[in-house]
């Protein structure tokens, strides 16, 4: 009999993020295969910001966990960034960091592998600082309500970023499908959604602990973002390097839609 999936509530009491972090992300991505998670997001983002062109005044995070390194690239194609995320403990990790609190994640070999996709590596306490003056707020969000910022109401965003969220946060396609549809309120019309996905994986460990994920393939990824308003403009798949019993993924997807 299949587990239950992880309910939200079970996120807040038991997600730790310093071990998330140190599973993950505590890698020079230098030295990682071109299958390595963290290089083919880093790529991914990249393109979408950089070599794509998007570009606007305000970006929405949807999901932000205890990272920063989604922000690497956007940081230079808008003004202000809304970080968001349904626990406590991911939003105050990534303070810790924006703060530079002594304890904080060290993200520099991240940035550093970003500012050589930039042209020059040697400016990666710059870009560091760029992160920091752009997220203007860590705001708690949740991407089964209608409102996922709710109480708070905000002015339609130019651009929604959500990297390695939605899979983890719904319990079955259904429930994808309505995430998508509220996510996209946040989003002024012709507006853009860069959306990065792990593909057929059912479960991953943060610590001792399992943690599900929503089996979904292309398919029903392209159908789920296609119904829920937007246009795919590209969309990239890779094959994800094995982490031995860490998790059971196939594949990464990334893609840029706009809102009709």
């Amino acid at each position: 009999m299949a587990a239950a999936f992880t309910e939200k509530d079970s996120y807040a009491q038991h997600f730790v993020p310093k071990d998330y972090l140190e599973t993950y992300y505590s890698c020079h991505p230098e030295t990682e295969d071109e299958k390595a998670l963290i290089v083919f997001c880093l790529k991914a983002l990249h393109k979408a910001f950089h070599s794509g062109g998007l570009k606007g005044d305000t970006l929405i995070d949807i999901g932000s966990g205890p990272t920063i390194y989604q922000y690497l690239s956007a940081c230079e194609s808008f003004q202000e960034i809304i970080a968001t995320d349904y626990t406590d403990q991911n939003r105050e990790e990534m303070q810790r960091w924006l703060r530079k609190e002594p304890g904080a994640f060290d993200w520099s070999p991240v940035v550093k592998y970003v500012c050589g996709l930039e042209g020059d590596r040697e400016k990666w306490a710059q870009k560091e600082e760029k992160v920091r003056r752009t997220v203007k707020q860590v705001l708690k969000c949740d991407v089964t309500q209608p409102n996922p910022l709710a109480p708070l109401s905000l002015p339609p965003a130019d651009c929604l970023l959500s990297v390695l969220c939605l899979e983890g946060a719904c319990k079955d396609l259904p429930t994808f499908r309505s995430a998508l549809k509220n996510i996209n309120s946040l989003l002024k019309p012709g507006g853009h959604l860069v959306l990065l996905t792990i593909l057929e994986e059912t479960f991953y460990m943060v610590g001792q602990r399992q943690f599900s994920c929503l089996y979904l393939d292309q398919k029903s990824l392209e159908a789920a973002v296609k119904e829920a308003g937007f246009d795919i403009e590209w969309l990239e798949v890779a094959g994800l390097s094995s982490l031995g019993t860490l998790h059971d993924a196939n594949e990464m997807c990334a893609l840029v839609a706009w809102k009709h």
